[in-house]
């Protein structure tokens, strides 16, 4: 299986400022001129490969890779398709996206795009048909002479690749480019494996150069270092840690971007007994049971800061999001969580808990609620997935306190159920 050279070249800032004298129809042709921006990592592979998976974290410019290359290709093939994750991805991303087919090409070169008939008309003759992953019988018996495959890894329906590689099969090379950020799926896997497949690995730091600072500044940042971070910005196929309780997939499975209303919140706190740069974390999670009998994990707050501080960040979530209790693990701590809790505010509703069982033992039936799909995370918990993921019983490395009130949290909400008071509509955003 080779692999193609990723080296990327800076952006000269002189070269910028003399773009900015150009006519508009030299800055719109050079505006087009993929040959003159591409990085080496974004060319296409030399020799007659059959399949160009591009693995490469967020941001790299792997949708900008592969419209360019279905653009290229329809100048002298007539049918080059593309099939996107969902119907919503490859019309919003792949082809109205800012850097999807429709953005990057020049006026007189631009695509009709039809919708109704789930087409790009080229004005050269050549067509683009449009397939979605959810909807792989919809492939069978087309026939394709190139492909764009657009993030294969996440694919509800990995049978729709199958579909696709039995209709590529028309002019003397067939060939499918494949843009992904990695997961450790069987699929990727066996592409990986094919000796006809080039792959192509880049990071989000490639493409630096075009990207906001302060995506850097306040996106990437967060997630350096993490588990999730090397997936999603370094493009690492990580493997799943054997005999942990969690998967990064199982997480990614049930994940949401907006929770339901909530019939209970509560705030878990697992306190670290000392503060300081060298002492465990306070663990804080923010968890709620939807309308629909779901646990959704909302925030997670986990901190290393003094006991007065965490008490206030945990106040703080409790009043924002109008939570029911502040439970919190008493075992190390005894009355001190209560009386810092009592002390910020007399009036918070807290409830004191104790490990009478070990850490695994507490675990493991939330892992299973996980299994089952009845968790959800809303959004993004960088560092509390990374410790979830490297939780293997009797293995443990250190004290995980995130997972700890994650435990604690989705416990009191899904194990040891309280009767739940009326819905509160709002949004917890």
């Amino acid at each position: 299986m080779p692999e193609a050279d990723c080296s990327a070249a800076p952006v000269d800032p002189e070269v910028r400022a003399a773009i900015g004298n150009l006519s508009a129809a030299e800055a719109e042709g050079l505006r087009c001129d993929w040959d003159w921006w591409a990085r080496d990592n974004q060319r296409a592979p030399a020799g007659a490969w059959a399949n160009w998976l591009i693995l490469a974290g967020r941001g790299f410019g792997k949708t900008r890779t592969g419209a360019e290359m279905v653009r290229y290709w329809t100048k002298d093939f007539p049918l080059v398709n593309l099939i996107g994750a969902t119907a919503a991805d490859a019309r919003d991303i792949m082809i109205e996206g800012e850097s999807g087919i429709l953005a990057l090409c020049g006026r007189h070169e631009r695509p009709l795009y039809v919708p109704s008939k789930r087409r790009l008309e080229w004005p050269n003759g050549a067509r683009s048909l449009i397939f979605t992953a959810d909807e792989p019988e919809r492939l069978r018996g087309k026939q394709h002479m190139k492909l764009w495959a657009d993030e294969l890894a996440s694919w509800r329906r990995p049978e729709a690749f199958e579909q696709a590689m039995l209709g590529l099969r028309l002019g003397a090379l067939p060939q499918v480019v494949i843009t992904t950020t990695p997961k450790p799926v069987k699929l990727i896997r066996e592409l990986i494996a094919n000796s006809e497949t080039v792959v192509t690995r880049g990071s989000t730091y490639d493409n630096r150069a075009h990207l906001a600072p302060g995506y850097f500044a306040q996106i990437i940042k967060r997630y350096e270092g993490t588990r999730i971070g090397r997936q999603e910005l370094n493009a690492e196929l990580l493997e799943e840690i054997e005999g942990a309780l969690w998967s990064l997939a199982m997480i990614e499975d049930t994940r949401v971007l907006k929770a339901p209303d909530m019939t209970r919140i509560v705030v878990a706190i697992d306190p670290a007994t000392t503060s300081g740069e060298d002492s465990d974390e306070t663990g804080i999670v923010v968890a709620g049971r939807g309308v629909d009998g779901h646990a959704y994990v909302l925030r997670d707050l986990s901190c290393r800061l003094s006991a007065n501080d965490w008490g206030n960040r945990a106040i703080h979530a409790y009043r924002e999001l109008r939570a029911d209790r502040i439970i919190a693990e008493v075992n190390n701590g005894g009355d001190l969580v209560g009386d810092i809790i009592r002390g910020i505010d007399r009036d918070i509703s807290y409830r004191a808990v104790h490990a009478s069982r070990g850490k695994v033992v507490r675990a493991e039936p939330i892992s299973a609620l996980y299994e089952q799909k009845k968790v959800h995370h809303v959004g993004l918990f960088a560092d509390l997935e990374t410790q979830m993921c490297s939780f293997v019983p009797d293995h443990l490395d250190g004290s995980p306190d995130r997972v700890d009130a994650l435990v604690w949290a989705l416990t009191d909400l899904m194990v040891d159920r309280e009767p739940e008071p009326n819905i509160r509509f709002f949004d917890i955003r």
